[in-house]
């Protein structure tokens, strides 16, 4: 077996169905589910239409690159939603099979292991698929904690020079997960700068940029653009259609921006996975094409996150995130041990937020807070608000 997987962690989910191992939730209470990030509104029902008048695709066998409809749609699509010239659809756009699996496989196309010290750098709280992807391409990762006092910004400084040095890739993700932060031009700007000097890539993870309450968050190739950087060296942006469109079982997204970068990353792909299967892409295109049911999307997170922190305020130091469909919220006792009482006496699940980050920098950036995604429906995310607030007053008056 490959070595490297013995130095991947479990994932935050198994951790925390250990908690709850031999935790019996209250059956008085049905289960809420605030843990993961797995969107529920419904799908729309364009969507699956394209999808099912376009089965006949499954009798042919998808290209590495996808098809030219989809490449132009997604095209079309970055250019009207960022403001910036409209990429080469055949250099410059990929199609991918959802965001997860391009933003791991992409490491092993980019870490050249025969230098000195690989390394990659992620955020913490992270994704925990970015150091996955770090470990199995034979890398170290190195971790930049985001934090409140911060504005959860990525503070460079926090690694050394000779760290910086052997960087070859780098992880960000905006709107954040878990904290929703956008990253702003100024951000940009130096990690850019940075780039430059290092000679690192950067990979934007972009798969809650549709999910805002008040402007449009920046993009990495906006950045670039207003930065006047429209070659897009060294960057390529990740995004997808789950978050945005309520499919995450499609598993459809793309990877943009750099041409080199996409032309080796397309010949990592010939040997490790094609495109979405035909009838997706056809769905895939119905999506992009239309911005409607997007909009009631955010309609639909705008009014629970209203609803919720009308409740969850008095009690906790709950804010409205810049962007994305997660409340990220300090706990009054320690993460694990709030969200495993909550399990117990009110049935709802959330996640620790240490799950969610690994020490760095003599800190663990996650402990003490819980991750809640407001992805059911308004009424069961107004339910679980409420028995979280009666779970915290309780602990406030024990």
């Amino acid at each position: 077996m490959n070595p490297d997987l013995n130095r991947s962690q479990p994932y935050p989910f198994q951790k925390l169905a250990t908690l709850f191992r031999d935790v019996q939730p209250n059956r008085a209470l049905q289960p809420i589910n605030l843990s993961i990030g797995e969107p529920k509104h419904a799908t729309p029902q364009f969507i699956r239409e394209a999808l099912t008048n376009n089965l006949a695709g499954l009798a042919n066998y998808p290209t590495t690159v996808g098809s030219d409809s989809l490449r132009h749609t997604i095209a079309k699509w970055l250019a009207t939603r960022y403001g910036i010239p409209v990429p080469d659809e055949k250099t410059q756009v990929l199609p991918v099979n959802g965001s997860r699996e391009a933003l791991f496989s992409f490491a092993q196309a980019i870490i050249d292991r025969s230098k000195k010290d690989p390394s990659v750098v992620c955020p913490n709280p992270f994704y925990q698929i970015y150091e996955g992807a770090a470990f199995l391409a034979g890398a170290k990762p190195y971790f930049l904690n985001t934090l409140p006092t911060d504005d959860y910004a990525l503070n460079f400084s926090q690694l050394a020079e000779e760290i910086w040095q052997q960087v070859q890739l780098v992880y960000v993700c905006t709107p954040g997960n878990p904290s929703g932060h956008i990253m702003p031009l100024t951000e940009w700007k130096t990690l850019f700068e940075m780039s430059d000097r290092y000679g690192f890539v950067i990979a934007s993870d972009e798969c809650y940029s549709e999910i805002y309450f008040a402007d449009k968050p920046l993009g990495a190739l906006q950045a670039a653009q207003l930065l006047r950087r429209g070659d897009y060296r060294n960057l390529v942006v990740f995004s997808s259609l789950s978050k945005r469109s309520n499919v995450p079982g499609m598993r459809s997204g793309f990877v943009a921006g750099d041409a080199g970068l996409l032309e080796k990353f397309t010949l990592y792909r010939t040997y490790h996975g094609s495109a979405m299967n035909p009838a997706i892409q056809a769905a895939s295109v119905a999506a992009w094409n239309d911005e409607t049911h997007v909009a009631e999307n955010r309609r639909l997170y705008g009014e629970k996150f209203t609803k919720t922190l009308e409740i969850l305020k008095p009690v906790l130091p709950a804010t409205l995130p810049d962007a994305g469909f997660y409340l990220w919220i300090r706990t009054p006792v320690a993460d694990h041990d709030f969200a495993q009482a909550l399990y117990r006496d009110y049935n709802v699940t959330v996640l620790p937020g240490s799950y969610l980050a690994r020490f760095a920098q003599g800190i663990n950036p996650g402990e003490n807070f819980v991750r809640l995604a407001l992805v059911p429906s308004v009424t069961e995310t107004v339910e679980a608000a409420q028995r979280i607030a009666d779970f915290v007053t309780s602990l406030n008056k024990a």
